[in-house]
């Protein structure tokens, strides 16, 4: 048997190749090694004390690299000038030229700039391979000399040289591996730099990873391994390196983008531009290994032609079919490395651009005023859509932004294989194919407009739920839950509109690409036979093979306009957003020192520009240091408007604000941060635990927090849901005071606290701590007056009065009238101590109620905010079951799979149809004629065509049915959801499901769907192809697939995980979004926006992480999959190729071997589909969790509705009344038994947090009782429906709220009333002149939660909405507690005048509101310490009542006595 190395020797024009293919590989690496080093950041060591030899050594290696590419720049010039050598000669010595000249720059950089003295062990290797191909050559060489057949002496020379200096190249590697023994290293801890932390110092497994961990992803294993030994936690995920953190890419985003004419107009040229150099790195890393996995992929069919001439007895020399074989290996090996790096370097990218878009959309946020939202339409749920969705489409985007130069490269190779293969006929297909691409053009341009439209709508909806989840609580209290769910199912009507035309116009648009090409073969093919040009089976085969690589790009084609069009509309909103203006920073100039605090001279201020009256005007006053300003009017006045232009929140149109010092700000509604009570007060100031302490003390917060679970560590819920008004205004308080500002804002914070906590925080917080301080406070609360320095009396936006108390008393009448208000409601007051005085004491006290006894350590206590819902293990078949049944059952899905089985059939025929009549070669006949030849393949090209057109309709309509179905359903069960719900989960949570998961349910799970059907069905079909021809290949096939099937499950354990904790950590960064859209205000007016940036920024981080090793962990299967299929495909052809001559028919196994070209790839995809697939399904599973979450009770229960005229009496019966607001939280109303006594009027008082509103709750089945009954006229009402009893009863609620939209929609959602009749309740509630004033009236525009509306305005739209309702129960829960008391006592008199006959419960924190109810209920920690008249109450001094009113009307009384 002959030694295979015998043909090497005599066929010489390999070993150039060989050497080709090493140099490029080399430059390849030397590249994306240069790429790398230029990115990261150089350090500096001197940790290595060279010796002088070791210098020497290293200007001799990099001296022998130059010279050698001087020497071989020589020879290729001299062979392309005088000694003529073939092309493969001469390019590899001039990529030998060029190959020496890269190491030698790249070992002067590294030894000369990074004082690196440790040679790549990558180089050491190439070098060694280097040393040994020289002297191969130079053996091959004088064996072709001692058979007189060497061609020229030059080739001896370059060999000789070449041995000569591998020989001195590889003893260094030998001296440097001595040389490393003997340095001595400086092991010095570096500094952490000022921004640093300790995070940063953390070597990640990816930095350190070696080469050959690199290119195999070996350095996923350890988290990969710990999947299968447990279930992967957060903690479990490695960090990010820091070249790749949010907050290091944001920093270079910025210094590249380019604003217009330094004014913030940005196009989205440079929105791209700048991203693409922040991740440039990544970026041309993914091109470089796109650009060899293309050319790689086209090695097989450039060389099918003669692997069939070989099979068919046609061989040029010995051993040619194992050449072969190792070539197309070779090939299949780099396909396999390059396209799996290709991917993970573009994942990386994406992960990195969407950080930093998160990042700039946040501080765009941060920086948005709040009259550009109004007015320019950007919600929060826009700007929470934008990050949510139109950022992550970004980072989906990097899979496929190499796809249009790849489609024109590949289609470039496509066309010069055919030529050679077809010749002539080749030239139809180029315009074949641009035909293809041109009846593409209309449905691109469709998609685009369809994209645009859908994203609108998405953005309306997501709009109005955001709105809705802000405010399900007084919708489910006035039971108009379903009315606005109605309204964001139209929402979703039209968005669903636009989303059937945009998915059917993507299947008509994946159909004409799918049939390309077919309908390119077809036509080329066609060529031939009209140019009368042979058709042979190897140059069928090799066109063939070239079609079937040609079409994965062309198949994918639809999916990539998709998303170009998708991307192109989201970065459009982006830099729209982006240029929207910012908050203006020279409104207020910040004075370094000065005696004044605050000066405004002439101000004139406006929220809405176009409007020809300005909200302030003519504001002009001074505030010394140490002042203290008290802001008084009535409601609409501009009180918190002036607060708000200090703060340089409103525009400015004339004038100066200048401001010396810190500021601090506590708004009218209260803004608490989810999180530990401690951090809402530290608001990210460090403890000092003595000032905190006293900071509690002053704001009656130690008390509350004792009653808390976890005192101060205690987590709050959304918008402080698990504290009451009076103590979410006392952290605001508290978290201003812990600051220690210099000058403190606060906007009528003493409105939702009680008579006596109010009085005590204006004595400690103002009086005592911030006595020295200077403190503009705006209230309601007359008694607080006297003791400022400066009183600023406002009307219709101008100050009318300014001074201190006694100077303005008696100088106008607008501060007048406040007073007097004041006075009379004192006086009524007065008259009820006064009439009792002479009375004994005849008080129906309910029985003293025991302590409150502490919740024992055996109890159950818990955060009320849980963290989210996981579920654990795979995802089940119940989710798919449950998912596939939304689409008429599951019914359509086996026809799906007929269709594609069908299309597999059909085209597997058509290219058995083409090899089998098609002759091996010239000399045989073919047995049909051409014409027949083409018709058939026509024939069967259509009948295939057609079948791709019935499933892409199919698969569209079926999943367009599905997550129609589920959004209603998830919706549906949402809405219906009892208010617990709500309290316990994040806003965000549900946004996630709503815009992310939906998305995805939307447009890429029925994509995924499909694909995993064509891919399975396709590689049964090769498998059934390669069978047929060659039974053996079994013997591979079945390890392989086993070994595969294992891979996946040994993978899937962690990739599943990983994917849940990237779906359940998007869920805080939304939240985190709308909670400090929420909150800006606040956030600006402590200068806090780097903080809340950096904590973005963490939780961007803290996803990129999960989602960047998630990604890795894919391609850590993949390329063992592709790796296994490679190698499978070698076996493969090694059986063909070594089967006896005459046993396998040469066009059948060309065939066999032209699909099994994409095996490998077919396969990866088919098992990354899968795994993607489970992931995308776990949107679903998310889904689904709310769709199974409990429902309230029924909302009508026929059998016991109640007339009509239900309730006639409204007498309130309350028996045994027990109360918690969750399983595993504290009692909170313990045994209450009372009774409200029809048509008469009681009042609830006690202190903070005594569970007044509780109370209410409980009455409206907010909160479902624990235990005992409440029955109104009686009827037990846990009996009844909810619609039915919400529906009769009333509220005006501690928070007002009004809706997006119009006044008429704000008072009557339901459509009910007229406009005579809305026009009545608002003369009533004392709007009419308001909204008159407007030019639109009743349709007078109202913006997200009625922020172009005061505070005191929105509660009286409250009072209108139950003047028009006129129920015969109403609660009123601090009803008033946001107006002066000149219009509470005009609400009262309405009240009186309109509500005489009903059942009215009031809970005020002014004695005056409640003074002249029939009935008071004094609660006290959940319990009933007083029930009866106020007359009886206050007969009997020792009541708590009575002492309340007398603190009451004390501190009143002394404060004016003093100001007399």
């Amino acid at each position: 048997m002959e030694n295979p190395l015998d043909f090497l020797l005599i066929q010489p024009i390999y070993l150039p190749l060989l050497s080709l293919f090493l140099n490029l590989v080399l430059l390849l690496i030397l590249f994306g090694s240069w790429v790398y080093k230029k990115s990261a950041a150089c350090e500096n060591s001197d940790g290595f004390i060279a010796k002088r030899s070791t210098k020497m050594y290293n200007k001799l290696v990099v001296v022998s690299c130059v010279s050698l590419s001087v020497f071989y720049s020589v020879l290729s010039l001299l062979s392309c000038v005088r000694w003529h050598s073939n092309v493969w000669t001469l390019s590899d010595l001039l990529l030998a030229a060029l190959t020496w000249g890269a190491i030698s720059m790249y070992l002067r950089g590294l030894y000369i700039d990074s004082h690196e003295q440790k040679l790549p062990y990558l180089l050491r290797v190439w070098w060694v391979l280097y040393f040994l191909l020289s002297c191969y050559r130079l053996v091959v060489d004088f064996a072709l000399y001692k058979k007189q057949e060497l061609v020229s002496v030059h080739n001896v020379v370059s060999e000789l040289v070449g041995v000569c200096a591998g020989l001195f190249l590889c003893c260094s590697c030998l001296w440097k591996k001595g040389e490393e023994g003997e340095r001595t290293t400086l092991l010095e801890e570096p500094f952490l730099s000022e921004n640093e932390g300790c995070d940063d110092e953390v070597t990640t497994p990816f930095a350190k990873a070696g080469f050959l961990s690199l290119m195999s992803f070996s350095w996923m294993s350890p988290l990969v391994t710990l999947g299968n030994e447990k279930i992967i936690d957060s903690k479990d995920v490695p960090q990010v390196d820091s070249s790749d953190r949010a907050e290091n890419l944001f920093r270079v985003f910025r210094s590249k983008l380019e604003w217009d004419d330094g004014v913030r107009r940005i196009t989205t040229f440079k929105l791209v531009k700048a991203l693409f150099l922040s991740v440039w790195r990544d970026i041309l890393l993914s091109f470089l290994f796109a650009f060899a996995y293309t050319m790689s992929c086209y090695v097989a069919p450039y060389l099918m032609d003669s692997f069939v001439q070989y099979l068919n007895g046609q061989r040029q020399y010995k051993h040619q079919g194992y050449v072969l074989v190792t070539i197309f290996f070779v090939a299949k090996l780099v396909e396999c490395q390059t396209r799996r790096h290709w991917f993970f370097r573009g994942g990386k990218a994406g992960l990195g651009m969407k950080a930093v878009l998160v990042s700039m959309i946040y501080e765009k946020g941060l920086t948005l005023p709040c009259h550009s939202k109004q007015g320019q339409g950007q919600t929060s749920g826009e700007i929470i859509n934008l990050m949510a969705v139109d950022a992550d489409r970004l980072n989906a985007f990097t899979w496929f932004m190499h796809d249009p130069w790849i489609l024109v490269l590949q289609v470039s190779l496509a066309l010069w294989i055919l030529y050679k293969s077809l010749g002539l006929g080749s030239i139809a297909a180029f315009p074949a194919f641009i035909l293809v691409m041109l009846a593409n053009y209309p449905f691109a341009k469709l998609e685009d407009k369809f994209q645009s439209n859908l994203m609108k709508s998405k953005d309306n909806r997501m709009k109005k739920t955001s709105e809705v989840l802000l405010n399900m609580r007084i919708l489910k209290l006035q039971g108009w839950e379903m009315k606005f769910l109605s309204k964001i199912l139209d929402l979703r009507h039209v968005e669903a509109g636009w989303l059937k035309k945009f998915v059917y116009n993507s299947a008509a648009m994946s159909s004409v690409l799918w049939t390309a090409p077919s309908f390119i073969s077809a036509t080329a093919f066609g060529a031939c036979v009209l140019l009368k040009i042979p058709l042979e089976s190897g140059k069928i085969l090799a066109a063939l093979a070239t079609f079937r690589i040609l079409q994965s790009p062309i198949y994918k084609l639809p999916e990539t306009i998709s998303m170009f069009v998708q991307v192109k509309v989201s970065l459009g909103r982006i830099a729209s957003f982006l240029c929207l203006d910012d908050l203006e920073k020279d409104v207020v100039e910040r004075l370094t020192y000065s005696e004044m605090a605050l000066e405004v001279s002439n101000g004139c201020f406006s929220w809405d520009d176009s409007s020809p009256i300005p909200t302030l005007r003519d504001v002009s006053f001074e505030v010394s240091q140490g002042m203290n300003v008290a802001v008084c009017g009535t409601v609409g006045s501009g009180k918190s408007s002036l607060l708000s232009s200090i703060l340089g929140e409103v525009p400015n149109i004339s004038g100066t604000v200048k401001v010396f010092g810190r500021k601090a700000y506590v708004a009218q509604s209260p803004w608490i941060q989810s999180g530990k009570v401690e951090d809402n007060i530290l608001f990210g100031k460090p403890m000092e635990r003595e000032w905190y302490e006293r900071v509690l003390e002053a704001c009656c917060l130690n008390k509350d927090l004792e009653l808390l679970p976890f005192n101060d560590q205690t987590v709050i819920g959304e918008r402080g849901i698990n504290l009451s008004g009076g103590q979410k205004q006392r952290i605001q308080i508290a978290r201003a005071l812990y600051q220690n500002a210099d000058i403190y804002l606060f906007d009528d914070p003493f409105s939702a606290v009680d008579a006596h906590t109010g009085s005590h925080l204006f004595k400690e917080v103002i009086l005592r701590i911030l006595k020295d301080k200077t403190v503009i406070y705006v209230t309601h609360q007359v008694e607080f007056l006297p003791e400022a320095d400066l009183i600023l009396v406002m009307k219709d936006g101008k100050i009318t009065q300014a001074g201190r108390y006694n100077e303005i008393l008696d100088s106008g009448t607008d501060f007048m009238e406040l007073v007097g208000a004041h006075t009379d409601a004192l006086a009524t007051v007065d008259t009820y101590e006064q009439g009792c005085a002479s009375s004994e004491s005849t008080t129906n006290k309910e029985k003293e109620a025991p302590k409150l006894e502490k919740d024992s350590g055996n109890k159950p206590r818990g955060q009320l905010v849980q963290q989210e819902e996981r579920e654990k293990g795979k995802v089940g078949f119940t989710v798919y079951k449950k998912y596939m049944a939304l689409a008429y059952g599951g019914a359509v899905i086996p026809i799906i799979l007929l269709v594609q089985i069908l299309f597999q059939i059909l085209n597997i025929g058509s290219n058995y149809w083409m090899t089998w009549v098609t002759p091996v070669s010239k000399d045989v006949e073919p047995p049909v004629s051409g014409f027949t030849l083409i018709l058939v393949y026509v024939v069967l090209a259509i009948a295939s065509s057609l079948c791709i057109l019935v499933r892409a309709l199919l698969v569209s309509m079926t999943g367009f049915k599905m997550a129609t179905e589920l959004f209603t359903q998830m919706h549906l069960r949402v809405f219906r959801a009892s208010m617990s719900f709500f309290d316990v989960t994040p806003m965000g949570r549900i946004l996630n499901r709503a815009s992310t998961d939906q998305s995805v349910v939307d447009l890429r799970l029925p994509g995924q769907f499909a694909y995993v059907a064509i891919a399975a069905i396709n590689i049964l079909g090769i498998m059934g192809v390669m069978i047929q021809v060659a039974w053996q290949v079994l013997i591979i096939f079945i390890p392989v697939v086993a070994a595969s099937a294992w891979y996946r499950q040994y993978y899937i354990s962690a990739a599943r995980e990983l994917a849940r904790l990237a779906g359940i950590s998007r869920s805080p960064l939304v939240h985190h979004f709308s909670e400090t859209l929420s909150g800006v205000t606040t956030i600006r007016s402590f200068d806090q926006e780097p903080r809340f940036l950096g904590d973005i920024m963490k939780l961007s981080d803290c996803l990129s992480r999960l989602r960047f090793h998630s990604t890795g962990a894919m391609e850590w299967l993949c390329f063992r999959l592709e790796l296994l299929s490679t190698i499978a495909f070698a076996v493969s052809l090694v059986i063909v190729v070594s089967a006896p001559e005459g046993t396998v028919n040469p066009s059948f196994a060309g065939l066999a071997i032209t699909y099994a070209l994409n095996l490998n790839s077919l396969q990866s995809t088919l098992v990354w589909t899968l795994c993607d697939l489970e992931n995308k399904m776990i949107s679903v599973e998310r889904m689904l969790q709310y769709v199974d979450i409990p429902s309230e009770p029924s909302l009508v229960i026929e059998s016991t509705r109640p007339e009509k005229s239900w309730p006639s009496r409204g007498e309130i019966t309350i028996s045994n009344l027990q109360v918690r607001y969750g399983p595993h939280l504290p009692m909170v109303l313990h045994g209450l038994t009372f009774t409200f006594p029809g048509g008469l009027k009681t009042g609830i008082v006690g202190r903070t947090g005594c569970g007044k509103s509780t109370l209410i709750q409980t009455l409206f089945r907010i909160v479902e009782p624990t235990a005992g009954e409440i029955r109104i006229d009686g009827i037990d009402i846990l009996t009844i429906g909810l619609h039915d009893l919400r529906s009769r009863l009333s509220i005006i609620p501690q928070d007002p709220t009004m809706f997006e939209g119009t006044v008429r929609s704000n008072l009557d959602p339901l459509e009910e009333y007229s406009d005579d009749q809305i026009w009545e309740a608002l003369d009533k509630c004392q709007l009419g002149d308001e909204v008159r004033k407007k030019e639109l009236k009743l349709d007078s525009s109202v913006s997200e939660n009625g922020q172009n509306w005061s505070v005191g305005q929105r509660q009286l739209v409250c009072l209108g909405r139950v003047l028009l309702k006129r129920s015969k129960v109403l609660v009123l829960d601090e009803a008033t507690a946001s107006v002066d008391t000149a219009t509470d006592n005009l609400i009262q008199e309405t009240l009186r005048q309109h509500f005489r006959d009903c059942t009215v419960i009031t809970i005020a924190h002014r004695i005056s509101s409640v003074i002249d109810s029939d009935m008071v209920l004094l609660l006290d920690q959940g319990l009933i310490k007083e029930h009866d008249s106020p007359g009886r109450l206050l007969e009997d001094k020792s009541s708590s009542f009575s002492k309340l009113v007398a603190e009451y009307t004390t501190s009143s009384e002394s404060k004016f006595s003093r100001s007399c």
